[in-house]
């Protein structure tokens, strides 16, 4: 049983209209009745779910804040706790003064994703909707946004409970026969047994290879534009995100460091990074630019290699090209709104560029092209991917392991009984991907385990 009351602020710090302290445990009702001076409505706790007006007060008594309090009765709470919600104004000192209050009566700050943590163990959420709690703050697009919804409703702890109701199923029927072992696991028996534990194990594999797909989503795509100077990879940029972000002149070296920024590719958040153009220079600051796209070359995910259709290829083209080795990319021929007279590379040029990678010819001036490139970036990230039995993507990387974890043990299992191993051994494998099923749910999980999870949210959540 959780005996003690945190609190925290759980807006973002910084200038707003409104900010938040949280309270929740079982005193923080009497704690905010220590500093809360009601307005018309004396009694806030007759309140429930209510919004009610007043002050919160200092230890002589003075105003510190004009706020609307909430109190939630458990156990109908985001934690299935007491919890009062203060509504301050949303500057720094405000709501860091508030908060000093709530602790001087007694209340204790809390850590990092405490509220969700207390939410799990007092069974609000297990623990892969917990989680999706830290993906859907941090969802970049729809498609993400879409997916850590998914998981919150449940989805994914649905299709896990019924894996480990199938699995125990299994184990009941190995385990019949260590309770009686005069009798070996018959060949029938152990034909079933073989069978749907392959059945289970496919879709283990299935959600392991959707995993690619979840973390696209999740994560996005990190895609770096590269070329030479003034080819118009700043145009690009601005074309893409549809606003005046990098500055664009025909001043060769206007780029001086890569400018990221993130754009949505068909509800993929495509993390886009503008570079310095790849040229030999005396200038410091641009030489050390230009290093820095280099590096940022071999980070990223996709390439996208602007070239000039009006100047030609040249060797630091070829040397460009050369410098993206394998990586997954695409070749932009830009400024065909010239007119073709001016373009001096020709048809013939891009089928030979396009033996080694798709060739798209565009006009980021003129956003000629962009719908080709958006859909040929959405078709190169995902074309071929898979999504999990019953549309079930999985997003994290922790789910992924778990499930790799849970396929080996089944698929020893499954060994075992071919190679007629004694059952009771069969019998550990299967329990084994029982419990790292558990892992994600939560029911089998450790405590070390739950703290590395909720240490990567945010205060106040």
């Amino acid at each position: 049983m959780i005996e003690d009351t945190i609190a925290a602020i759980s807006t973002p710090l910084g200038e707003g209209g409104i900010g938040i302290v949280r309270i929740s445990g079982p005193d923080a009702a009497e704690i905010t009745g220590k500093i809360f001076r009601a307005g018309h409505k004396k009694n806030f706790l007759k309140e429930n779910r209510r919004l009610v007006y007043g002050h919160i007060i200092d230890s002589k008594g003075e105003d510190l804040d004009e706020v609307l309090l909430c109190y939630m009765k458990a156990p109908h709470t985001y934690t299935r706790e007491d919890i009062v919600e203060i509504n301050c104004h949303g500057g720094i000192v405000p709501l860091r003064k508030v908060l000093e209050q709530v602790l001087a009566q007694g209340a204790r700050l809390a850590q990092p994703g405490e509220f969700s943590k207390r939410a799990f163990l007092n069974g609000r959420l297990d623990l892969a909707q917990a989680e999706s709690v830290i993906d859907l703050i941090r969802s970049k697009t729809e498609g993400s946004l879409y997916l850590a919804i998914s998981q919150l409703k449940g989805n994914l702890s649905k299709k896990i409970l019924e894996l480990q109701e199938r699995l125990l199923g299994l184990l009941a029927q190995v385990e019949a026969n260590i309770d009686f072992p005069e009798e070996d696991l018959e060949a029938a028996t152990g034909q079933v047994i073989i069978q749907s534990s392959e059945e289970i194990l496919k879709e283990l594999e299935k959600m392991v290879r959707s995993a690619d797909s979840g973390k696209v989503y999740r994560e996005g795509i990190s895609t770096i534009i590269i070329g030479r100077t003034n080819v118009g990879k700043s145009s690009l940029l601005n074309a893409l995100l549809r606003e005046n972000r990098a500055i664009v002149t025909d001043i060769p070296g206007t780029t001086r460091d890569i400018i990221e920024e993130i754009i949505n590719i068909r509800g993929i958040p495509l993390k886009i990074m503008d570079t310095a153009g790849l040229r030999e220079t005396n200038d410091l600051v641009e030489r050390i630019g230009v290093e820095k796209t280099r590096e940022t070359i071999n980070k990223a995910d996709l390439v996208l290699v602007v070239l000039d259709a009006v100047r030609g290829l040249t060797d630091e083209d070829y040397a460009i090209l050369d410098l993206i080795g394998e990586k997954k990319a695409l070749f932009l021929i830009n400024k065909v709104d010239a007119g073709e007279e001016k373009m001096r590379i020709k048809e013939s040029d891009a089928r030979k560029l396009a033996q080694k990678r798709p060739v798209l010819w565009v006009s980021a001036e003129k956003r000629i092209g962009l719908g080709q490139l958006e859909e040929e970036i959405f078709e190169m990230v995902m074309g071929g991917r898979i999504t999990g039995p019953d549309n079930i993507l999985v997003a994290n990387i922790r789910h992924k392991q778990v499930l790799e974890k849970g396929a080996r043990h089944l698929s020893e299992a499954i060994l075992g009984i071919r190679q007629e191993v004694p059952v009771d051994v069969v019998a550990i494998d299967i329990r084994s991907a029982w419990e790292a099923l558990g892992e994600i749910t939560g029911s089998t999980a450790t405590e070390d385990l739950l703290d590395r999870i909720f240490e990567d949210f945010c205060i106040g959540k």
